[in-house]
């Protein structure tokens, strides 16, 4: 494993073929962990090393992108960002260094619904309301508008009755979700946290698979449904057709956080809070000790690298793919330098300094 000392705080040590792996692949990295309440691009400095900007949102969890389009769930807001080329190249603190720049251009004030993954669809953004278990759109008339919910689920309360978490769109509408449980009452997915977890088709409101370990990340590629089973440490393809589960790799720890680009899956690990009553739940809950990235070569089924984190990151939800990337960066709404980022149509600009 190779350290990159230039990390601090956010230090990590990788394999040595990381960094031209994604060079190879011309993409960087984007995790949120909402328990340090940063989103974390990582980028290959060089083919030998990488690189990482940590940015400050507000307890973020699910990240979608969409051409130059990103959105992020927060606490209590959904954070639209659009990519400027442009204004990265004259990026006021750091010019002539980045490719990409992230910048913010919408804010949805939701309230403090605990959204899960979110994704740009042909309606609009959909997301996942873990508070009152409902697949939602966030539109800006309301503080969200639901639109569906599991058969299961008898009326909208803010009781998190079954954890909805995932959520996968297929032609630009959406068709999967998971959840933890299927229980009625507020909190019950925690009754049975570790064996309780179903894939819904939203079109049919059939169940397709249940009795899953904490099911999170299902995501669509070349056709087939992957996702993650978080309390049995697996990474699994779902056949929908024999309802078989293939387990593809087992992980060893808490897996949540899941991207896939020329058959590599990129994989988020979480290290497990020792106080957490959920979390002491599961077997291997005193093996699951770092939290980072593991890469799994789909055909071969094979750890290609893994990245650890040795500070300040202990729980990742969102792993996702910035394509054509090689040093992005991000702006949130805390720093006000956003504001200086200005683009119309056909042209951008770094608005000057005030005079005093």
């Amino acid at each position: 494993m190779k350290t990159d000392t230039t990390l601090i705080p956010f230090g990590c040590t990788y394999s040595p073929q990381i960094p031209e792996l994604l060079t190879k692949l011309n993409i960087s990295l984007a995790i949120s962990t909402y328990q340090a309440g940063k989103v974390v691009f990582i980028s290959p400095k060089s083919q030998d090393a990488l690189i990482t900007l940590p940015r400050s949102f507000s307890k973020p969890m699910g990240i979608d992108i969409q051409g130059d389009k990103m959105v992020i769930a927060c606490k209590d807001e959904v954070i639209v960002l659009e990519d400027s080329k442009p204004l990265a190249k004259h990026y006021p603190n750091k010019p002539e260094t980045y490719d990409s720049l992230f910048v913010p251009r919408t804010t949805f004030h939701t309230g403090r619904v605990d959204m899960h993954d979110i994704a740009f669809g042909e309606k609009g953004i959909w997301a996942i309301n873990s508070s009152f278990s409902c697949l939602c759109l966030i539109n800006g008339n309301h503080n969200f508008l639901p639109v569906w919910k599991p058969k299961f689920i008898s009326q909208l309360v803010s009781e998190d009755r079954c954890h909805l978490n995932g959520l996968v769109l297929e032609n630009g509408a959406p068709k999967y979700v998971t959840a933890l449980g299927t229980g009625d009452s507020i909190q019950s997915w925690r009754d049975d946290i570790a064996s309780g977890g179903v894939l819904i088709d939203v079109t049919t409101d059939e169940i397709l698979f249940e009795n899953l370990a904490m099911p999170h990340s299902p995501t669509l590629y070349k056709g087939e449904l992957y996702l993650l089973l978080s309390a049995s440490g697996q990474f699994v393809r779902l056949d929908l057709k024999t309802k078989e589960v293939e387990v593809i790799k087992e992980l060893d720890g808490f897996c949540r956080g899941l991207d896939i680009i020329a058959d590599y899956a990129f994989i988020g690990m979480s290290k497990l809070r020792k106080n957490s009553s959920t979390f002491a739940k599961l077997d291997f809950s005193d093996k699951a000790t770092e939290a980072g990235i593991k890469i799994v070569h789909i055909p071969t089924k094979a750890y290609v690298g893994e990245l650890k984190y040795e500070a300040s990151v202990d729980e990742i939800y969102e792993v996702k793919i910035l394509k054509e990337c090689r040093r992005p960066n991000v702006l949130n709404t805390i720093n006000p330098i956003y504001k200086k980022a200005l683009a119309i149509p056909d042209a951008t600009f770094w608005a000057k300094e005030e005079p005093e």
